[in-house]
């Protein structure tokens, strides 16, 4: 099985998606993994930095992204295929990255959201609506090293389904009291979620992301982060601190192909943070 990290953060903005996307794009090219991203996100941010949107939305319309998967449980039909449904050779560098692949997301996932809850009344193929995603998946995953879920904002089924097949989780974090507000709940239903199905999932840590070197507010949370990480259950702040850059925002943008990661990241930032940043993780994941 791969080692699989689910990123979260309760509140959006916080640069969660674009650290998936550079931490997945770093594993494959620098360190040689086969890299899986599962975009559990209705906003579908990951998906679009990834994949062409014409062709996903031609794999939507197929019924071949991630909320097909939860509408046949919901509905009694077996549409979702996850072979068909992962889309391999991904990223806009050099016309996509052999061995990094996606499973789509959809818009489409916001509307079913509230129906997930439906699925044990009704007694449709499981009782455990949290495992969906991980019966759907098991064998595809065989063929990974690593895979990343980038999670929606909050703490429902779709975000406990990505939660209950991981073995750790990342929190990347904006340094200020809203986006770092949300780190005890998480940690607090993560445990419960642990509690109620059996399975242990590990805090990676916190990652700092948009920091602001002459924001005072900024350094001061930084500080109550590492002095706090502990006591607060989340384990570790990463050395890496991705500041504030333009640069990381644009090179979201699939319709700007690039050859390589330097054209993509630069060769300072935020190419350096995501690169220490990725080998932190591993030291952490591969033993």
């Amino acid at each position: 099985m791969p080692v699989t990290i689910s990123l979260i953060n309760l509140k959006g903005g916080v640069g969660k998606t674009t650290l998936t996307v550079a931490l997945a794009e770093f594993l494959t090219l620098e360190h040689n993994f086969k890299v899986l991203v599962i975009d559990l996100d209705p906003q579908t941010n990951a998906t679009v930095s990834l994949m062409n949107e014409y062709e996903w939305k031609k794999q939507n319309i197929k019924g071949q992204t991630i909320v097909q998967l939860f509408r046949d449980y919901l509905e009694n039909m077996q549409i979702f295929s996850a072979s068909e449904a992962i889309v391999h050779t991904v990223s806009n560098i050099g016309g996509g990255i052999e061995g990094l692949d996606l499973l789509p997301s959809s818009l489409d996932l916001i509307d079913i959201q509230d129906e997930l809850i439906k699925i044990p009344t009704r007694g449709i193929f499981s009782q455990r609506p949290v495992s969906v995603l991980g019966e759907a998946l098991c064998e595809e995953m065989n063929n990974y090293d690593i895979v990343l879920i980038d999670c929606p904002p909050n703490l429902g089924l779709i975000t406990q389904n990505g939660l209950i097949l991981s073995q750790y989780y990342l929190i990347p974090v904006i340094p200020d009291v809203l986006s770092t507000y949300g780190i005890p709940q998480i940690i607090s239903r993560i445990k419960r979620l642990e509690l109620e199905t059996g399975v242990k999932i590990q805090p990676l840590g916190v990652a700092v992301n948009r920091f602001r070197q002459q924001n005072r507010l900024h350094s001061n949370q930084v500080h109550l982060l590492q002095v706090n990480a502990r006591k607060m259950g989340f384990g570790r702040v990463f050395s890496a601190i991705v500041p504030e850059a333009s640069r990381a925002a644009s090179a979201m943008d699939y319709s700007l192909p690039v050859n390589s990661l330097h054209d993509k990241y630069g060769y300072d930032v935020p190419f350096k943070p995501y690169q220490q940043l990725t080998r932190e993780v591993l030291e952490i994941v591969i033993s």
